[in-house]
């Protein structure tokens, strides 16, 4: 389904923001944020906080067509692309499986290892138990990244030097959704990639106030610097926006995705992770990406309203 800017105008369009995620927070305001553009650009907007009656205020509401900014579990991880599909109101966003997947961090490395996408060799665990009966020392050494699999905003990220550490960071990930992710530590520069609507849009490099583009450095305004577009080589430039696309294909993904890479001294580029659902703030990449190639943040969401479909 395809629509055009005329035909949306005349459709109740809701705004899914909130949720019962670890990023509730931060998806208000990206929901906000959206909402009031699309209200700018003269659509008919339903504020919704999602909680368990969602099902009931899309109806009650008369919802039409969903703008998805909802972040973290149950919103970017299929739950409720699922319910959208099966009360037939298009959406924004990827579908069900390329969420779902690139919610899971254990999932999407593989697809990106089976695909030939470069990204850091790593370990996981079902569970500390688990992790302690295996040995606490990763194979390929310290120092190591530990996450849980399926959160995201880095929430529950830590980077470890010793078993100490190791032990502290797994037993707060194992707290948290999913599997216990310990990933090798690349050092080199943090570079994120965006893509929209199957083209890559360009890529930016953070430089964090802290050791790495954690929680507060994506939210706390003034902790961060960016740098667009990324000053790099062209060629490492090319290859991060070509890396970006690549894996937004291998997963299926729809609408706008940002991937999370490295770039080391070398010039070799990895992927960490893909969001699906990229923040919407003002103090987030995607709409900075955007802007830089002339996109202004109404805009951008009414391109991203403009690809509502259902995907099933």
């Amino acid at each position: 389904m395809a629509f055009q800017i005329d035909e949306l105008k005349t459709k109740r369009i809701g705004v899914l923001m909130g949720g019962l995620s670890t990023e509730r927070e931060v998806s208000l305001r990206t929901g906000k944020a959206c909402a009031d553009a699309l209200e700018s650009k003269g659509y008919v907007v339903a504020r919704i906080d999602v909680q368990k009656d969602v099902a009931k205020r899309l109806l009650d509401e008369g919802v039409e067509v969903a703008f998805n900014a909802l972040h973290g579990r149950w919103g970017e991880d299929g739950c409720i692309q699922g319910l959208l599909e099966s009360m037939f109101i298009p959406y924004t966003g990827s579908g069900v499986q390329a969420s779902a997947v690139g919610m899971d961090k254990v999932a999407a490395k593989q697809v990106f290892a089976a695909r030939g996408i470069p990204t850091p060799p790593s370990v996981q665990y079902a569970s500390f138990a688990d992790l302690e009966r295996k040995g606490l020392v990763p194979p390929f050494g310290f120092p190591a990244v530990v996450k849980p699999s399926g959160e995201g905003s880095s929430v529950g990220v830590t980077i470890v030097r010793d078993e100490k550490a190791l032990r502290a960071a797994a037993l707060e990930a194992g707290k948290l959704k999913g599997l216990i992710l310990i990933e090798k530590y690349l050092k080199g520069r943090e570079i994120q990639a965006a893509v929209l609507e199957a083209e890559a849009l360009g890529a930016i490099e953070i430089v964090p106030a802290n050791e790495f583009y954690d929680y507060s450095a994506k939210y706390q305004a003034g902790t961060t610097r960016y740098l667009f577009p990324a000053p790099i080589p062209p060629d490492q430039y090319q290859r991060a926006c070509a890396t970006a696309l690549a894996a937004h294909q291998a997963l299926g993904c729809s609408g706008a995705t940002r991937s999370d890479l490295i770039l080391e001294p070398s010039g070799a580029i990895w992927i960490l992770e893909i969001n699906t659902l990229p923040g919407m703030t003002n103090a987030s990449l995607l709409p900075k990406i955007a802007a830089g190639k002339g996109i202004d943040f109404a805009s951008l969401c009414e391109r991203l309203l403009l690809g509502a479909a259902l995907k099933g």
